[in-house]
């Protein structure tokens, strides 16, 4: 399968353009007397989901390179500790695995603030075991059991931190509430998690997928070499698949979960000027490149004969 994308012409430089004339009808200084950021100039603090740093610093590498005046400094932390900095404002911007929650939406409202957010991808949780463990094919029946800590087999589980948006969505889509066995790790990054992997034959370990899908990358493929990536069966289907673009963007490949940015800015700022990026052709090529499914192109797949 082949991926073909229809071009959005000159998306990117209309929708910033518009937004350069409007935060110049709102320039300015802040409340503190500094110089306001606009969507193209400046510097901001972003808060991200650790699971996404591969992408997003290709993301930030690419965006200052077009817009040389701008400096976005990321925090690459557990999900749970970017919804803080949003809440206590140490970040505007923040990129996460989920949308506000309903009691979320509430406090803002209460407080007269609107953030705004978008969901830039479909994700996927990526399940790695040693290359000496034969149980690298499983259904889903088989991830419930082990996550739960119900399998036969004395699975060592293992995840990047104990506050890490893989945990939760172990916890609340596989888990459905139930705790994780006690046995369960917390290494501290997704790299000590397939550092972890390699020198234990029981783990099972769970990574962002876009640790191991850029193919152009060192790492990644240092990475992926040292661990098998797991081939899991949905329910109802009979192909057992890893984490691959077209499986993930099918949803046959059954670990998937949105990427989202949420952006509370009281004027058009930098941090609106890279959310833009994110969501139009240039960012989203880029998430395709890591092989998330990008949720704001329109894709279309093709057979492909090989000859």
């Amino acid at each position: 399968m082949f991926l073909s994308v229809k071009n959005w012409s000159r998306i990117l430089f209309a929708t910033l353009s518009t937004m350069i004339v409007a935060s110049a009808c709102n320039s300015g200084t802040t409340g503190n007397g500094e110089e306001k950021d606009t969507p193209t100039k400046g510097v901001i603090h972003i808060s991200v989901d650790e699971t996404y740093k591969p992408l997003i610093d290709s993301e930030i590498k690419v965006f200052e390179s077009l817009y040389p005046k701008t400096k976005i400094i990321p925090a690459y932390k557990p999900e749970a500790e970017c919804f803080k900095d949003l809440f206590n404002d140490s970040a505007r911007l923040i990129i996460v695995t989920r949308e506000l929650k309903e009691e979320e939406k509430e406090y803002f409202k209460k407080e007269q603030i609107r953030p705004q957010s978008l969901k830039l991808a479909t994700d996927a949780i990526a399940l790695i075991v040693n290359h000496a463990n034969p149980d690298s094919i499983l259904t889903m029946d088989q991830v419930r059991q082990i996550m739960s800590g119900q399998s036969d087999k004395p699975w060592q589980i293992v995840f990047d931190n104990q506050n890490s948006s893989t945990v939760r969505f172990i916890q609340d889509s596989i888990n459905k509430g139930k705790p994780l066995p006690a046995s369960t790790m917390a290494a501290k990054t997704n790299p000590e998690v397939i550092d972890y992997v390699t020198k234990n034959k029981n783990a099972i370990g769970v990574i962002g997928v876009n640790w191991i899908s850029d193919t152009n990358d060192s790492t990644a493929i240092e990475f992926t070499s040292r661990v098998r990536t797991v081939k899991v069966r949905a329910d109802g289907y009979t192909e057992f698949v890893q984490p691959y673009q077209f499986y993930i963007g099918m949803r046959s490949y059954p670990l998937t979960r949105g990427m989202f940015y949420i952006l509370k800015e009281p004027y058009q700022g930098l941090g609106a000027g890279f959310a833009t990026f994110l969501g139009a052709q240039e960012g989203q090529l880029l998430i395709g490149k890591f092989k998330l499914y990008p949720a704001r192109l329109n894709i279309v797949f093709r057979n492909a004969t090989l000859k």
